[in-house]
């Protein structure tokens, strides 16, 4: 997206050390105006800032080693600030996160920064990392002058995938081409059977899943994501 002497690449530089890198940029003109900034102003670009594959997780797990809370009830989210808004003061930017009002469009974001196109699952899928990132925040800027490079013209991942594993992997089936039975999937999440399996391991679909296999979670990464989630009693 830039040399390493732009900011794109220092920002690169500083996030590495974290485990976390810039996921693109989204600019913004007279006819879209960017988010608003706390004086009132707007936005002129976003840079995204993600999560690739494994890069984070044992940095993220030191830190939550030394914390008395282990981080608090959501550590991830904790972690995620206060490294990206040292990150935000440092290059005079302002941070959001998916996480935290106002709610940003983080996705159509993604869409736009990266030409990314939705999964039979719902998340979206890279055509190199697959289904195996994120995004933990944003930085805003009042000024970009940088040059940014448009995303590659590529073809939906799913739309080469034939045998779409994902969809026969789900033992109850709560992955079709019509949606995704959300209620379905935390059900059997909560059960016996969702306990041992895709609790321990991460959701079978997700693991089926060709793409970018070679950037999958770590299992302890993966064990902690399914843990996060509140499902019924």
């Amino acid at each position: 997206m830039s040399g390493p002497s732009g900011v794109l690449g220092r920002l690169d530089a500083a996030l590495a050390a974290f485990g976390l890198s810039c996921r693109g940029v989204v600019r913004f003109d007279a006819q879209e105006q960017g988010p608003s900034l706390a004086d009132g102003g707007r936005a002129a670009a976003v840079v995204l800032i993600g999560v690739v594959g494994g890069a984070m997780w044992p940095v993220f797990d030191g830190w939550r080693a030394t914390q008395v809370d282990g981080g608090g009830s959501d550590p991830l989210d904790r972690w995620s600030k206060i490294v990206i808004d040292g990150v935000a003061e440092a290059f005079g930017a302002s941070a959001c996160y998916p996480s935290e009002a106002p709610y940003q469009p983080f996705q159509a974001w993604a869409m736009k920064a990266e030409g990314l196109k939705a999964s039979p699952l719902g998340i979206l899928i890279h055509p190199r990392f697959g289904l195996w990132h994120s995004y933990r925040g944003a930085l805003l800027f009042r000024d970009w002058d940088e040059e940014v490079e448009a995303p590659l013209a590529v073809e939906h991942p799913c739309d080469r995938c034939l045998q779409k594993p994902c969809l026969s992997s789900c033992p109850v089936d709560a992955i079709s081409p019509s949606g995704f039975d959300v209620v379905g999937c935390r059900q059997h999440l909560a059960g016996p059977l969702g306990q041992r399996g895709c609790m321990i391991s991460g959701c079978l679909a997700r693991n089926a899943c060709p793409v970018g296999a070679e950037y999958r979670y770590p299992p302890e990464q993966l064990g902690f994501h399914m843990q996060a989630l509140k499902l019924p009693a």
